[in-house]
């Protein structure tokens, strides 16, 4: 055999072989298009995918329904309402639900196509591990917030002291909340930071003023001028629920005594109702005083035109 003669038939050979692997794979292929048992796995998995996929957008539709329906059965049922609380809440709970349920559904559609989800589901532990020891501050701020939207401890508009901080609530998050005080400064305080909280507009204030009276008024006089710098009071400042009560003497030394006024107000107006308690008592005092002053000039002059009267005669 010549070399051309071998080099022919080697190439003949491989072409020949060529031809039987395109054969083979084409057989491959044709037995595969043709498998009806997988055609009806494909079909099902399919559906399957489908049917989950459907009733995930109905639990999370259902649950979302649920959830409204019930924040506006406590918003209706509430005196006081903060409609910023229920609707952070239902968002909250909302987004929740729609998280779980979409991570139940991509486990279950990985698994329809023959995903293994033990070493996903082993890798996510540990990565959601590294992160939870990475970021306990943000993960205790961001607890903490939630249950202080849930628990309504305070709302925006209220008058909040914790710690050292003190003044109006101007946002609630969930991380952090600012708070303006009555100068201008605005606090921003980590919600995990927050230990205590004073609320001064969760219910009525009680304003408490101490009124003190020269001792050469008496105790009845005193009393009948306060009471009368009272009277309707309540129209001259709407903070006020209803008339002050006078309690008396406080306290009391050989040249003055103390009287004690409370008023029931609205939250966080205690200020502005002793202001508007402490101006009415002193214009009737300086109006008594006047008075006072006017007739004891008055009772002089008559005092002097009877004894000028005397000399003359």
């Amino acid at each position: 055999m010549t070399r051309f003669d071998f080099f022919t038939k080697l190439n003949v050979d491989s072409a020949n072989q060529v031809m039987d692997n395109a054969l083979h794979w084409k057989d491959k292929v044709w037995a595969k298009i043709a498998d009806t048992d997988m055609w009806l796995n494909i079909m099902f998995s399919s559906i399957r995918i489908l049917i989950i996929f459907m009733i995930t957008r109905i639990v999370i539709k259902v649950v979302s329904r649920i959830i409204d329906r019930s924040m506006a059965r406590k918003q209706e049922g509430k005196i006081r309402v903060n409609p910023r609380r229920f609707v952070t809440i239902g968002e909250l709970l909302k987004n929740a639900t729609s998280i779980t349920c979409n991570f139940i559904m991509i486990l279950l559609l990985l698994s329809e196509i023959n995903v293994q989800v033990g070493p996903l589901l082993a890798s996510a532990g540990v990565l959601g591990l590294a992160i939870g020891f990475g970021a306990q501050g943000l993960v205790k701020d961001v607890i903490t917030g939630f249950f202080i939207i849930l628990e309504d401890q305070f709302a925006v508009g209220d008058v909040i002291q914790t710690g050292t901080y003190k003044g109006t609530v101007e946002v609630i998050g969930l991380r952090t909340t600012k708070l303006v005080s009555w100068q201008g400064e605005v606090h921003i305080i980590p919600n995990g930071t927050i230990a205590s909280v004073t609320n001064y507009s969760m219910s009525n204030s009680l304003a408490v003023v101490d009124i003190p009276m020269k001792a050469d008024l008496t105790l009845d006089e005193s009393v009948h001028l306060v009471k009368q710098s009272l009277v309707g009071i309540e129209e001259r400042d709407l903070n006020i629920v209803k008339v002050p009560d006078v309690l008396g003497i406080q306290s009391m030394s050989t040249s003055d005594y103390v009287i004690r006024i409370v008023a029931e107000c609205m939250p966080n107006s205690r200020a502005s109702v002793e202001r508007q308690i402490q101006g009415d008592v002193k214009k009737i005092l300086e109006y008594h005083e006047r008075n006072q002053q006017a007739a004891l000039e008055q009772a002089a002059t008559l005092d002097n035109d009877k004894g000028d009267g005397a000399s003359g005669a």
